[in-house]
Formats: structure tokens, sequence, C-alpha cells
């Protein structure tokens, strides 16, 4: 019997994490033109950008490799800069029951700049699945190509 579990990560930023935020939840369709090597495409399928209930069809590599997913935005919380996605559809489901990823960015207190901490929630479809690590590293790619973006531009 499969339990759910999750792997977590901090990415280190110098944007702010209203700018961070804002990019995921009203701008993400950006998100291909910052970071091509990560994300190919990211396009609403239902409702609107930025609103719960959204569905967005992402294009992305993990590890070279292309894959899909289609995921419904379950919440969004703009005082915590926070936005959570669940997989509906796509290649993940061929190893996962379910998979949900959460991004909260909050500022730090000394030096300016924000944390990212990413949240990946998943259940294996057996236990010969590996956990997500790559994919994990893939948002830590993908985060930083974003604040780069958000600094320098």
């Amino acid at each position: 019997m499969s339990e759910f579990e999750k792997v977590e990560t901090d990415v280190h930023i110098k944007a702010s994490p209203e700018k961070f935020h804002e990019i995921w939840c009203s701008r993400t369709h950006h998100i291909p033109n910052v970071s091509p090597r990560n994300i190919q495409g990211a396009v609403l399928h239902e409702g609107e950008w930025g609103t719960v209930g959204s569905v967005i069809f992402w294009n992305y590599s993990v590890d070279g490799k292309p894959a899909v997913a289609k995921e419904v935005i379950e919440a969004i919380d703009q005082e915590k800069n926070l936005i959570t996605f669940k997989v509906i559809e796509g290649d993940l489901l061929d190893h996962y029951k379910s998979f949900k990823a959460t991004i909260q960015v909050t500022g730090k207190d000394e030096g300016g700049g924000s944390v990212v901490h990413w949240t990946v929630e998943y259940e294996k479809l057996h236990n010969q699945i590996p956990d997500p690590h790559s994919l994990l590293q893939m948002v830590i790619d993908l985060s930083k190509d974003i604040d780069a973006h958000l600094t320098d531009g």
C-alpha cells in the first residue's frame, strides 16, 4: 500500500516574494520565455491566469527528456505568496497516483531577497518508483532562471 510522501527544497533568490509569486499567478505564460531549457510551454486550458480552478497545460523537460502535465490551480494565497498546483493528467501520473506542487515565497529578514520553498507531495504507484529528485532539481534551476529574469530585467 502506497503512502503520501513529500520532498522539499529552498531556493534563495534576489527578487521580492511578490514579484516571484506574480510570475506563477498572473504571468505564467511568460515562464517558457524565461526558462526555455526547463519549460517549453504553458497554455491556459480553462479559467483565467491566477485563479483557483484554472487548468494549465505544461510542456517541460526533466533530465533532458520532454514531458507534459495538465495541472489545476488548487490554491492561491496572495498574502502568503503561495500557489498550489495539482497534476490531473500527464507523464507524472504514469508513476504517481497523485502529484501536487506548492510554491511559497517569503522575504528574508536580512539582506533583502527571498526564499522560494518548493513542496512536492506525491503517492507512488508502487515502491520501485523513485522519489522525484530530478523534478526537484528542475524547479530549482527554473527558480534561478526566473530570479535572474526578475532582477536583471
